[in-house]
């Protein structure tokens, strides 16, 4: 059905406030259909939402008892007594019970018709007030109630859950079961076995992501590579005082073996049980050579041991260890009186780079390894045997698997000084002739152990950091006298 159009008494145009003139259909300026507009109510009510008076009311000025000037909010004056008679509560902001954003009982407690005084003096440290409202009691309806003094609890104590009320279960922290930690990210939830939030999900930092030690003479830096979930890596640095007490130096550094089950036990098993027999055969006056025998033979017992005990995965791995049982490399060092030993089981190597750059350095290792086989037999040449695919498959290691143990040591007595660089695949892929590792040693090495470490380190990550990265620098004195050199292979 068509609709005639009807001619407007408006005086304005409900679209852009124009003013209209008598019989007008559309808007001469914004061309606003006029006979769409509802024709205005009979009625002027009293209160009108957008803050202005009605029609009627702001002609005259006039409005209801208590109204502010034309143009204002016209809010009605709250009842004195309820439907029963009686006085109704008035409540300030400050008397209503809570906790504020901080977990704070609120304070403050104003009785009705009261209001707190400005006050006097400078505020405290950590205080806030607010503007003193006006102190008459017959302020205008539409003024806001005043706030109580508020005290900011946060500036004394930055962490909201210590300041929080431990009655309160919605602000007092989680309890912590038995030898469970928080997570780092909600702090919140607890940290599962594996590793993971069991509140928000988030996986936890391992601690064994990026590990550093220094010691006085000796420093080690291990991280978990750019490419691996986690670092399989291990290392232990200590010293000990031989019967002459003169000090012998150590250092053990183990690589798991990825495709076995809980490689990341396996090289810390070894590392701390190599180290522990190290610490109690050296004073007793045990040769080095002798004493690093015995600690490559008890770390792979220990390591063996883990083959006999579920792991992580539970039973699940018992029908696998067997086939599949914890495994690692491990090559140690030890400086004493002159003499360097080392020891190693795998493909992890010691080298060895003098201070003076001008001495030729060398690698005191040799990889038990399918290349290392293919260049011990004549059939490949080094360079063609590492650039195979099959390069880097071991061929000895701890582990109830390995075919038959054994331990590799040899003993060195340099004529000059120099720095023992004991470390992972994850390193020496990135420079593996000992050329490539001198160049890549820092000149200071001997000087600043844990600096040389963090540089040979970050050598490999800028390589890609395909691997775990692990190694110990041991700076070698001379004494003064000074010896030929000695290699006495076991």
């Amino acid at each position: 059905m068509s609709q005639m159009h009807q001619p407007t008494a408006l005086s304005r145009c409900p679209g852009c406030e124009e003013p209209l003139e008598s019989g007008d259909l559309f808007c001469g300026a914004c061309g606003y259909d006029l006979s769409a507009v509802p024709p205005p109510p009979d009625d002027h009510p009293t209160i009108v939402i957008n803050g202005a008076l009605a029609p009627v009311e702001a002609a005259s000025g006039a409005g209801p008892a208590g109204a502010g000037p034309a143009g204002a909010v016209d809010w009605p004056t709250a009842a004195d007594r309820d439907s029963t008679n009686t006085p109704a509560p008035v409540h300030l902001p400050g008397e209503l019970p809570g906790l504020d954003s901080t977990g704070v009982p609120l304070s403050g407690h104003v009785s009705a018709g009261h209001r707190p005084a400005p006050s006097a003096g400078p505020t405290p440290a950590g205080d806030f007030e607010l503007p003193a409202p006006a102190s008459a009691p017959d302020a205008a309806v539409g003024a806001p109630p005043a706030m109580p003094h508020v005290t900011d609890h946060r500036s004394s104590d930055p962490d909201p859950v210590a300041s929080a009320d431990p009655a309160d279960p919605r602000t007092a922290p989680p309890a912590a079961p038995a030898g469970t930690k928080l997570c780092v990210a909600c702090r919140a939830g607890h940290v599962d076995t594996d590793g993971y939030c069991e509140n928000c999900g988030h996986a936890q930092p391992r601690e064994r992501d990026h590990v550093e030690q220094e010691l006085d003479s000796v420093a080690a830096v291990s991280d978990r590579g750019l490419r691996h979930h986690r670092n399989e890596d291990a290392f232990a640095v200590s010293s000990a005082a031989l019967p002459d007490g003169t000090p012998a130096v150590i250092a053990i550094v183990c690589d798991g073996v990825s495709s076995a089950t809980r490689p990341d036990e396996a090289s810390a098993a070894a590392s701390v049980t190599a180290n522990e027999v190290l610490l109690a055969a050296l004073p007793r006056g045990t040769h080095p050579q002798q004493a690093m025998h015995e600690a490559i033979v008890a770390a792979a017992e220990a390591v063996n041991l883990l083959a006999t005990r579920p792991g992580r995965a539970g039973e699940h791995e018992a029908a696998h260890r067997a086939q599949n049982a914890p495994a690692c490399t491990i090559v140690g060092a030890v400086v004493a009186s002159g003499l360097l030993v080392v020891g190693w089981v795998g493909d992890s190597r010691a080298y060895w780079v003098p201070d003076d750059r001008t001495g030729p350095p060398a690698r005191l290792t040799e990889d038990d390894s399918w290349a290392a086989q293919m260049v011990a037999a004549g059939l490949m040449n080094e360079a063609e045997a590492y650039a195979d695919e099959r390069a880097h498959a071991i061929t000895g290691w701890l582990g109830a698997d390995a075919y038959e143990l054994e331990p590799h040591t040899a003993s060195f007595k340099p004529d000059r000084p120099g720095v023992v660089v004991v470390c992972t695949d994850g390193l020496w892929n990135y420079a593996e002739s000992p050329q490539e590792m001198a160049r890549v040693l820092p000149p200071d090495a001997a000087g600043r152990p844990l600096h040389s470490a963090q540089v040979l380190v970050g050598h490999a990550l800028d390589g890609g950091g395909h691997d775990n990265v692990t190694v110990a620098l041991l700076p070698f004195a001379v004494p003064q006298q000074g010896a030929g050199s000695a290699y006495s292979p076991a």
